[in-house]
């Protein structure tokens, strides 16, 4: 698959499928004296919630073999001051803008999406059943009645495109996929972090929080298997995340069945890498990937 534009679902048309994760370029700070984020298909923004919310103690960040553990524990200042600060920034910059949507409950879910839709800055919605790093982070993403529940509600209440932001392992991948495509999504995020432990000399928890999510090249061949397996399961497009650092690391999420990939924590190591990826895949576009089997 090529850097060629690609349709996520409800109409919405991005110019490339080279997209910003969730979380690791924050609202985009020092980053944006690095690269322009328009170039790229589109800027996931940090989860949002109804109102403010403060986040873990600190450490929130641990470097682990293959790469990163964190507990952020999805701080940030609220819906409205995200709509009016960076999703309207980063929208009068030219980015396709989505909003990564956060909630302990069904009501507060439902409250961010009805304000995102009346926005002009946001294009597309992606529901966060699947952060193991608050508490109820995976109340809905492990549970396919209680997600198809979620997502309808939240159908109601927007036009938006939904995509929705799947955990790494669930017991049953592909009922739950199928639930979320029964209720109303439209794309698929595939995959959050993974629940992991690192500890120093002493054992203690490296992180204020203790337990965090595993992000980085470890959780690759994971992402990929999550990839695969709902591409059989559902028709929908799916957005590949896990591990994505390079044009070859895409091409295989291409493969497995994404129709676009979001890069993360490679950001941390490289501040280029999403454009250094684009850019590979426009100077040496492959042909279609093999049938899957």
């Amino acid at each position: 698959m090529s850097a060629a534009a690609v349709d996520l679902g409800r109409g919405l048309r991005l110019a490339n499928p080279v997209l910003l994760a969730s979380g690791p370029f924050g609202y985009g700070g020092r980053y944006l004296e690095l690269f322009d984020p328009a170039r790229l298909g589109a800027v996931v923004l940090k989860g949002t919630s109804p109102v403010p919310w403060p986040g873990n103690p600190p450490p929130r960040v641990a470097a682990v073999d293959g790469g990163l553990l964190n507990a952020v524990g999805l701080e940030n200042p609220g819906v409205e001051a995200v709509l009016a600060g960076p999703a309207r920034s980063l929208a009068e910059r030219g980015c396709t803008v989505v909003l990564n949507v956060v909630g302990h409950d069904e009501d507060d879910f439902v409250a961010v999406a009805r304000r995102a839709d009346l926005s002009p800055h946001v294009a597309a919605l992606e529901v966060n059943v699947s952060c193991p790093n608050v508490p109820d982070g995976l109340r809905y993403g492990t549970d396919p009645r209680a997600v198809a529940g979620l997502v309808a509600a939240v159908r109601r209440v927007t036009r938006l495109p939904l995509w929705v932001k799947l955990p790494p392992a669930p017991p049953d991948r592909r009922a739950l996929a199928r639930a979320v495509a029964d209720a109303g999504a439209d794309a698929l995020s595939l995959v959050n972090t993974l629940p992991a432990l690192a500890l120093d000399r002493t054992g203690r928890p490296r992180l204020g929080a203790g337990a965090g999510g595993l992000s980085g090249a470890a959780l690759r061949p994971v992402a990929l298997l999550a990839v695969r397996e709902c591409a059989d399961a559902v028709d929908l497009p799916i957005i590949g995340m896990g591990g994505v650092e390079t044009a070859e690391h895409a091409r295989a999420f291409f493969a497995a069945g994404a129709r676009a990939v979001a890069v993360g924590t490679a950001l941390f190591r490289n501040p280029l890498a999403a454009v250094e990826i684009l850019a590979a895949l426009e100077a040496d576009p492959d042909p279609q990937p093999p049938p899957r089997r």
